[in-house]
């Protein structure tokens, strides 16, 4: 069995994703202006394109494909692909938006034990799926039966989104954590 020897690795966080694209610059402008992540400098001694973003207490990196034409076209929003979640204040408002901007999605809805949890599919230019949701509305419960912890948002300040939008990230990146509600 892995982990046998020793336990598990002692990870702190999650501290990225990266995700391969047609065109970075094309998936830049949807990770900026549709899921408000915010663009950082990545390392210049990479010999490959690609972009850096961050905001919610994670960091999206872009990676330019070698071969953008051979990249799968997913046309279908499943569900159950790969994805990654994002929670969000009112889903109704990310509802209003995604229509206003013209992107497809899908509704869902999950029941546990009388909590319902709304969420909403989509994907990105390289169809990569994204989730919107309102998940906090579910515990983390163990199999044991105990709550794991509360969860915490973290997120640039309002005076840190400007300054980042007018500067390149020229400073470290001073984050709010804010707990869940």
């Amino acid at each position: 069995m892995l982990g046998a020897k020793g336990g598990a690795l002692p990870l702190a966080s999650l501290n990225h994703i990266s995700i391969v694209c047609r065109s970075v610059e094309r998936s830049l402008d949807f990770y900026q202006n549709v899921l408000g992540f915010l663009p950082i400098r990545r390392p210049g001694s990479f010999n490959f394109d690609g972009a850096w973003l961050f905001n919610y207490g994670i960091g999206i990196h872009l990676l330019q494909s070698e071969d953008p034409e051979k990249m799968p076209r997913k046309r279908e929003i499943n569900p159950k692909d790969n994805h990654i979640s994002f929670q969000c204040e009112s889903l109704a408002l990310v509802e209003k938006k995604l229509k206003e901007m013209g992107i497809p999605y899908i509704q869902n809805r999950v029941e546990e034990g009388g909590i319902y949890v709304d969420q909403l599919f989509f994907h990105d230019p390289d169809g990569f799926m994204i989730e919107i949701c309102n998940c906090e509305n579910l515990p983390v419960i163990s199999l044991s039966g105990e709550p794991i912890m509360a969860c915490k948002r973290v997120s640039f300040t309002p005076q840190q989104q400007q300054q980042q939008q007018q500067q390149y990230l020229p400073q470290a990146i001073h984050v709010k954590e804010e707990p869940c509600a």
